[in-house]
């Protein structure tokens, strides 16, 4: 299934308190549990003003559906073509 990175801008995100981002996390939750399994987030980078997200998801349709139902900004989805690490190297 593909994966996606998605960009957040949001103003402040790495001042958030680990009480915003809790709420934040909640609804993201609340929201992919209303839209099924089809979606998955794996987890996010705060950094910034931009919350950095890896979603699995079948499309990108849903990935933008699971942003308008959770109140969240899309400023880019890019699909991910290919992970490396240090291992890719050897």
């Amino acid at each position: 299934m593909p994966k996606y990175l998605i960009e957040r801008e949001i103003p402040g995100a790495s001042k958030l308190s680990a009480e915003e981002l809790k709420a934040i996390s909640q609804t993201s939750c609340d929201v992919l549990a209303n839209i099924g399994p089809a979606v998955q987030w794996i987890h996010s980078y705060v950094a910034g003003n931009k919350i950095y997200c890896i979603y699995i998801s079948p499309n990108e349709k849903l990935i933008h559906q699971h942003a308008k139902q959770s109140g969240f900004p899309v400023d880019a989805v890019s699909e991910v073509s290919s992970i490396i690490d240090p291992v890719t190297a050897e």
